[in-house]
């Protein structure tokens, strides 16, 4: 009689275990959203997100700029020749003004020392170029440096996440993923954030360069062909 007992009550315990054992399973893994993910980076996103927006801001600003000063014409230096051969130089000088442009400019300088010795001429012209392509620089120096630090401050950021790591180990005393995430979260996250932000400099800096370069040799091109205009006989 009890053993009967004992056979009916069996199956129903093993299956309340089984039960038991197949309602607990392990929960999901939290998503990080992208502002918890860069926050994970530590105190050091903050200098980061500081470069970048000036890195942004600069490089608007510059491209902006040159992509005025780099408005070409084809017929402007064509013109400027017509018009000088011609013996109209005050419509050489008002062309010059209407186009305002670098090249513009510095053709304006050269009009203005008109009379005098060519090598007069020659040394103004390319005063006012350098002082047109130290405009187009302007603050582009602050890119180069930015491509330079902001790598730097990752590597920072990487040096506190493992700093960070031995000392929850040492305060634990406990060596799990769990106690060590919080450090490689850290040093991962800044260190990217600093070559990604030097990244975006870099490829700014050299882009507007690539383009200054080119609004130099526009210039460069301009003032010898108007140099070569002072010895071709009027019409």
């Amino acid at each position: 009689m009890l053993l009967s007992f004992l056979l009916q009550i069996t199956p129903s315990a093993g299956n309340a275990a089984t039960t038991a054992t197949a309602t607990v399973t392990p929960a999901p893994p939290t998503e990080l959203s992208p502002w918890e993910f860069v926050v994970k980076g530590g105190v050091i996103m903050i200098p980061l997100a500081l470069l970048l927006i000036i890195t942004i801001y600069f490089a608007i600003e510059r491209l902006i700029i040159i992509s005025k000063a780099a408005k070409t014409d084809r017929t402007f230096m064509p013109n400027i020749r017509d018009m000088l051969l011609s013996g109209r130089i005050e419509s050489a000088n008002e062309l010059c003004k209407v186009k305002n442009t670098p090249e513009a400019r510095v053709i304006a300088r050269g009009l203005s020392r008109l009379g005098k010795p060519s090598r007069e001429i020659e040394v103004a012209m390319e005063a006012t170029g350098r002082q047109e392509i130290a405009f187009a620089e302007k603050h582009l120096h602050y890119l180069s440096l930015i491509a330079r630090v902001a790598p730097m401050l990752g590597f920072i950021g990487t040096i506190i996440g493992v700093v960070r790591i031995f000392y929850d180990i040492s305060k634990s005393g406990d060596i799990s993923i769990e106690t060590i995430s919080g450090g490689l979260y850290e040093k991962m996250v800044a260190s990217g954030a600093g070559l990604f932000v030097g990244i975006i400099a870099f490829i700014c800096y050299h882009m507007l360069n690539s383009m200054i370069d080119k609004m130099v040799h526009r210039i460069e091109r301009s003032s010898l062909a108007f140099l070569d205009l002072m010895h071709e006989p009027a019409k």
